[in-house]
């Protein structure tokens, strides 16, 4: 399957029926906006990105690689002081992420970024009680 940034991620995706791939969709799968696909030089910027993170000074936190991730599956609601909850992702846009085990513990840490930010949480067994580490602005 052709796509617009040469990942080839269409092939990988349990969601490929909703979109029907990158070439169909025109590079905007569920109606939202790909990271991939904005972006020229891609593989660049998953280096940079790579490299920022890594060099967040986070205790245990080491990315070799960042997979594209839609937005649905790593949009946390996370708690804030007064009680509500909020998330800082669009469901329907495409993001690169990873998720990174800490060491002696029961909780990871999840990485998602685009070209505008870097979000670094950590959380438990399938996503829960997230907290927020890193939220950086690019």
């Amino acid at each position: 399957m052709k796509t617009y940034c040469g990942e080839n991620c269409c092939k990988d995706c349990a969601r490929l029926s909703a979109c029907g791939g990158c070439e169909k969709c025109q590079g905007h799968p569920f109606g939202g906006s790909c990271v991939a696909e904005r972006n020229k030089d891609f593989p660049l910027l998953k280096r940079q990105l790579i490299d920022e993170i890594n060099a967040s000074g986070i205790e245990g936190l080491a990315v070799e690689d960042l997979n594209l991730l839609t937005g649905s599956y790593v949009n946390l609601p996370y708690l804030l002081a007064n009680g509500s909850t909020v998330q800082f992702l669009k469901d329907s846009d495409i993001y690169l992420g990873n998720q990174v085990e800490q060491a002696d513990s029961d909780r990871c840490y999840g990485v998602v970024a685009n070209e505008d930010f870097i979000l670094i949480c950590e959380y438990g067994c399938g996503g829960s009680d997230p907290e927020i580490v890193l939220y950086k602005r690019r």
